[in-house]
C-alpha cells in the first residue's frame, strides 16, 4: 500500500520554510492524499504559483509546473481542459491565489473548471515581507500596514462559493486529519473544489500581531476555529486582527487611511532585528 513518501522527494529536503511555517503540514497532507486516492504519478498534474507555498512542487514526485505570480490557475486549466484525464491539483497562497490571482480564482469557480486548488492562507505576503494580501484582517499589522490594515479581508470560501464552485471547504493546520479528508472529498468532486487551509507565519504575521510561537499561533487557530453547523447559528463577527480602534465600514479608502494615519504613534510595533 502507498503511503505519503511514496510521493515525496526527500532527497529536496530540508525544506526552505521558516521554522513553525504551517505549510510543511500541508504538503505532508497533499502527499497522504494522493497516496489514499493511489493515483499513478504519471496521471497527476500539479500547478503551483509563487510565493512560500508555491514551493510545494520542489519536494512531490509527480508531474508539476511552476509559472508566474497570480497564474497558477490559468494555467491549470489549460492543463485540465487539454487532457480532462489528469488529475490536477493547484497550489497557491492567499497573496498568489486570491490578491493577485483573485480574478483568475473566480473565474475558475465560474467556469467550474475540473480541477482542485488547495489555499494555504496566512494572512500575507510571507515571501517578500510580510506585506498584507486580499485576506488579511482588517486593523492587522503588516509592513505595509504598519498603523492597522484598513480595507476589509476576503472570505475566500463564501467567495468561491458565490462564483460557482462545485466543493469549498476551509481547515488549518492544527487539524491535518479533517484537512486530509477535506482535500480528499475536493479531489473526488466533480468541477471545481477549492479547500483553503489556514497557516501560521510566525516570521513575519505572528510577530507583527504579537500573537507568539508557532504553537501558540496554531493553538489560537483552533480556538477560533468552529464547525460550519454552529458558526451558521452564530452572529456574523467580522475576522480582525488587532484592534487598538475601529475603522466604520461606512469610511471610504481615502477616509480609512486619514483616520488611520492620524493613530498614535504608539500603536506602531516595535520590531527589533533580533526578533
Amino acid at each position: 500500500m502507498a503511503t505519503y513518501k511514496d510521493y515525496m522527494l526527500f532527497d529536496k529536503l530540508p525544506h526552505t520554510w521558516c521554522a513553525g511555517c504551517g505549510h510543511g503540514i500541508v504538503l505532508q497532507s497533499i502527499a497522504a492524499c494522493l497516496a489514499e486516492q493511489g493515483w499513478d504519478k504519471h496521471d497527476i498534474a500539479l500547478v503551483s504559483g509563487i510565493g512560500c507555498f508555491g514551493r510545494v512542487d520542489d519536494y512531490l514526485d509527480i508531474n508539476c509546473m511552476h509559472v508566474t505570480h497570480g497564474r497558477a490557475l490559468a494555467a491549470a486549466t489549460g492543463v485540465a481542459l487539454g487532457n480532462p484525464n489528469l488529475h490536477v491539483l493547484v497550489t497557491m497562497g492567499d497573496g498568489d491565489g486570491a490578491t493577485i490571482g483573485g480574478n483568475h480564482l473566480i473565474h475558475c469557480a465560474r467556469r467550474n473548471i475540473n480541477l482542485t486548488a488547495i489555499v494555504s492562507n496566512n494572512y500575507n505576503y510571507g515571501q517578500t515581507g510580510g506585506q498584507y494580501s486580499a485576506t488579511t484582517p482588517e486593523d492587522s499589522i503588516t509592513t505595509t500596514s504598519p498603523y492597522g490594515h484598513i480595507e476589509p479581508n476576503f472570505d475566500l470560501c463564501k467567495l468561491v462559493e458565490a462564483a460557482g464552485a462545485s466543493y469549498v471547504a476551509r481547515a488549518t493546520t492544527y487539524n491535518p486529519v479533517q484537512m486530509r479528508k477535506l482535500i480528499i472529498e475536493g479531489m473526488n468532486t466533480k468541477g471545481f473544489a477549492m479547500i483553503e487551509v489556514m497557516s501560521a507565519c510566525p516570521t513575519h504575521y505572528g510577530r507583527y500581531n504579537k500573537q507568539g510561537e508557532a504553537a501558540r499561533m496554531m493553538k489560537l487557530m483552533n480556538e477560533q476555529s468552529v464547525p460550519v453547523e454552529k458558526a451558521a447559528k452564530k452572529p456574523f463577527v467580522p475576522l480582525t486582527g488587532r484592534t487598538p480602534e475601529s475603522i466604520p465600514s461606512h469610511l471610504d479608502l481615502h477616509e480609512a487611511s486619514q483616520k488611520t494615519t492620524k493613530r498614535p504613534q504608539e500603536n506602531k510595533p516595535e520590531v527589533t532585528s533580533d526578533e
